[in-house]
This record gives C-alpha cells, structure tokens and sequence, in this order.
C-alpha cells in the first residue's frame, strides 16, 4: 500500500512536528527544574528544527536556487509583514484568546535583568527558523495538498478558497490568539497565491516575527513570546 505521504511532504511535516513536540516538552517542564531550565528546551529545538530542514533542503523545490524574490513582491511582504504585526499586538482581547500559553518564554534573571543568550536564540528562531518551518508546512505542504495530495503540481496561483480557509483554520488551533492567527495565516497564503512565490510568504513571516521579537524586548511585553 502507499504511503499517505509523499517523500516531498515528510520533508515538510517531520520539522514541523518536532517543533511541536518540543514546544509541548518545553510548557511541561517546571520553570523552577534544577535539572533543565525550560527556557533553553527552546534552543534545543532550534537546532534540532535546524538540522531538519538542512537534512530536507534539496526537497524544498520552491525555495531552491533561482527562486528568489522580485524587488516588487518583496516590497509588498515586507510591508504585509509589518501589518499582520500591528493586528497581533492589538488582537489580545479575552475572547480572541484560545486559553493560555502553555510555554512563556522570559529571558530574565531573578533581578529582572535580560539574559541575551536566551533573547537571541529566541529571537533567530522566531524570525529565521520558524517562518521558513511554518511556511514550508502550512502554506507550501498543507494549503496545497487540500487540493491535491501530489501538492508539488499544485500551482499556488491556482489553489482553491477551500484550502485557504481549511488550512488557515488549522493553523489558528496551532495558536493561542485564534483572531490573530487568522488575520496572519489568510495574510501569508494570499501573498503566496499573489507572488507564487514561498519566499514572499516566508519574508513577510519573518518581518512579523522579527519585528514583533524586537518590540517584545524593547517593552517587556513577554506574553507575546
């Protein structure tokens, strides 16, 4: 019997899944461990995700060589980049909540002081590794795939409404602000649909995140992280 899925699609769920588990592994451990620090589980999972999408690259077709951006298009994700921004920092109302974090992320001594091994490692994962993890997944595997499970032949320009709301639906119960990760998931596939370009999705994905770590940092709003 064949596989339910592909190699090309094993290359994009097995770094998306150990980020999950880790992300679980991390909310279980007690913050007060004398073992493990909770915090650097997260480093963990940077290398370890890392590796995996080095391990995978060459299956990575539409983020090989030659598909690079046009200046154009990434002009237009660095700015829906900047937006989806604005919405998540503002989308924080009770009711636009699925609960709560189960992994808080504080890089801080008990003084209050910053400690910037943990805010660099957090911030290159959040604006370097997860927005190529997320968008190889969401976007690239899970969007086109609705359409057709031989999601390669699938021309992003071509995918359906179905499975843009279908897949931005699984993506909001991946995160906690359920409103906000709507706005961001419809946001990022319709750029892809656009550009038919990953890329475009992955930058704008990254400017969300990055700037979004920098404004954490700035103002100790450690509930967005």
């Amino acid at each position: 019997m064949d596989s339910l899925l592909s190699r090309a699609a094993w290359a994009r769920v097995i770094p998306f899944l150990l980020f999950m588990i880790l992300l679980a592994a991390r909310g279980y451990v007690s913050p007060d461990s004398a073992v493990l620090d909770p915090r650097w589980v997260y480093g963990l999972s940077v290398l370890m995700v890392g590796a995996s999408l080095a391990f995978f690259w060459r299956q990575y077709s539409e983020v090989g060589v030659g598909t690079g951006l046009r200046l154009g298009h990434l002009v237009l994700a660095l700015v829906v980049g900047v937006l989806v921004f604005q919405l998540w920092i503002r989308l924080t109302e009770p009711w636009m909540m699925l609960g709560s974090p189960t992994a808080s992320f504080r890089p801080v001594d008990a003084d209050g002081q910053l400690q910037w091994g943990l805010v660099i490692i957090r911030w290159i994962g959040a604006a370097l590794l997860v927005p190529v993890m997320e968008e190889l997944f969401w976007r690239s595997f899970l969007m086109r795939w609705i359409d057709n499970p031989d999601f390669e032949k699938v021309n992003p320009a071509e995918v359906s409404p179905k499975a843009i709301v279908l897949s931005t639906l699984v993506f909001m119960l991946a995160h906690t602000q359920w409103l906000g990760a709507i706005v961001a998931g419809l946001a990022y596939a319709l750029l892809y649909r656009y550009t038919r370009s990953l890329w475009a999705a992955i930058a704008a994905h990254a400017v969300t995140n990055g700037v979004l770590g920098i404004w954490v940092v700035v103002f100790a709003n450690w509930q967005f992280w």
